[in-house]
């Protein structure tokens, strides 16, 4: 019973918080976040082309990265020939982040991001040379050593490491890459990426 002039109590239900919805950056899947995250990787923020050509291109399959040079916050971080001008630790640190370029590219050029990515296919690297400097394929085995360390069993790769009088900008490395892409599941209809025209072909 309740006494006479008080009101029951009215139970009252504690406020609903909504948990917030995680969100993910555009193009970079959690699958290869996790990953590079793992490893202590970071993709760099990619510089645009000052020339003409366009940084990946996807065809039939297959994504063909444009050599990249090893850019940090907009200046290259070496310059020289290796052996007389750059070590081979600092050529080995230029390979790696030559690599870290090129899957940033394909992070943003893919509608998947990397994990639009199957498999490596080729690398082919190119080190200025100081004349009598044998070493080349030491400096790209750190390109070689990150692809394998992300993408496991799917990292390994046909390859190239050829010495060169000179590269672009006085860099010491430059490496384009090539890469097999994952069949993406068709639901009936083309997705167009923004600021590309699609141009259809009518019979």
């Amino acid at each position: 019973m309740v006494a006479e002039g008080k009101k029951p109590a009215v139970k009252r239900r504690p406020p609903r918080h909504n948990a917030p919805t995680p969100t993910l950056p555009p193009a970079e899947q959690p699958m290869m976040r996790r990953r590079l995250a793992l490893l202590g990787l970071r993709l760099p923020e990619v510089k645009t082309p000052a020339f003409q050509y366009v940084p990946v291109v996807s065809y039939n399959g297959i994504a063909y990265v444009s050599g990249q040079l090893p850019w940090v916050d907009g200046a290259l971080k070496q310059v020289g020939k290796v052996e007389a001008e750059v070590s081979i630790e600092q050529a080995r640190e230029a390979a790696r982040l030559c690599t870290l370029h090129a899957l940033a590219w394909l992070n943003q050029s893919l509608p998947g991001g990397l994990d639009d990515v199957e498999r490596a296919l080729k690398v082919t690297g190119f080190v200025a040379s100081s004349p009598g400097f044998h070493q080349q394929p030491q400096v790209i085995d750190a390109a070689s050593e990150i692809l394998v360390r992300i993408f496991g069993q799917a990292g390994h790769h046909a390859r190239s490491a050829i010495g060169v009088a000179e590269l672009p900008m006085n860099t010491p490395v430059e490496i384009e890459f090539t890469f097999a892409l994952k069949r993406r599941p068709t639901t009936g209809g083309h997705q167009r990426r923004p600021g590309i025209p699609v141009i259809e072909k009518r019979s």
